[in-house]
């Protein structure tokens, strides 16, 4: 087990050069809510914001006057739940809600996060990433006991998944066994909407090709130095402005 710090991701973490086009960069796909609409709002700017080549809202046509309104002009809200593109790299499900069960396709890298963590099948794959807080993990995994990391540990090997396990020392652990905690935080980020944006976070770097375990642990760290960098007073939609500096302060 280790601490988190950019000396374990840092070198696996997406940089921008040479002619790529946008979709060079991953295309990220998430999940809209239809009721608490603001959860996919938040996750689809942090995507966006660390660096997604094209981030898209799939939604029901009742919500998408909503998203296409909220939502900033670089991303993309598509009104049809069973859109595909074979480009889309990442996906992520539950911020806010359901529009529809999750697609357990094991060659896209997928997040489960909120509601998308209820009924899981048995087994998924190291390509999904799931990131409940602690009262999601207990209704997730009502069997497992022990410590936060014995517990993120044995959920992760149960499933295949990598494992990222919320609080104020977040516990991030992969199916092959590594296990990190991360302690780059601030208490500011217990606040409405911040799990939203981690969730939006980890996607969008799954999306450049970054592995899940690396992607979630540099996830993690970021989003902890976002907190730390702003101070009191945060609220979740301070946080995908942040992240930017955040990337040039680290390469």
């Amino acid at each position: 087990m280790y601490e988190n710090t950019p000396d374990l991701w840092l070198s696996f973490l997406p940089r921008r050069g040479g002619t790529a086009h946008k979709y060079g960069y991953g295309h990220a796909v998430i999940y809209g809510a239809p009721v608490l609409t603001g959860a996919s709002r938040l996750a689809a700017e942090s995507c966006a914001r660390i660096g997604s080549g094209l981030t898209t809202v799939l939604c029901t046509p009742e919500t998408a006057v909503l998203y296409r309104t909220a939502l900033p002009a670089h991303i993309m809200v598509r009104d049809d739940l069973n859109w595909t593109d074979e480009r889309v790299s990442a996906k992520l499900y539950g911020p806010g809600g359901l529009p529809s069960a999750p697609d357990y396709d094991r060659s896209v890298k997928t997040v489960l996060d909120a509601d998308a963590l209820l009924n899981l099948p048995d087994r998924l794959n190291e390509n999904f990433v799931l990131t409940p807080h602690e009262g999601e993990f207990s209704k997730a995994f009502p069997g497992l006991e022990g410590s936060r990391v014995e517990r993120a540990k044995a959920a992760s090997e149960k499933t295949g998944a990598v494992i990222v396990l919320k609080g104020a020392d977040t516990v991030i652990a992969g199916p092959d066994g590594r296990c990190v905690v991360n302690t780059h935080a601030s208490p500011a980020l217990a606040t409405a909407g911040s799990g939203d944006v981690l969730a939006g976070m980890i996607t969008g770097l799954l999306a450049q090709g970054m592995a899940p375990f690396e992607a979630s642990c540099a996830a993690v760290w970021i989003h902890g130095e976002c907190a730390l960098t702003f101070g009191s007073g945060l609220v979740a939609s301070d946080l995908p402005d942040l992240i930017p500096a955040a990337l040039q302060d680290l390469t």
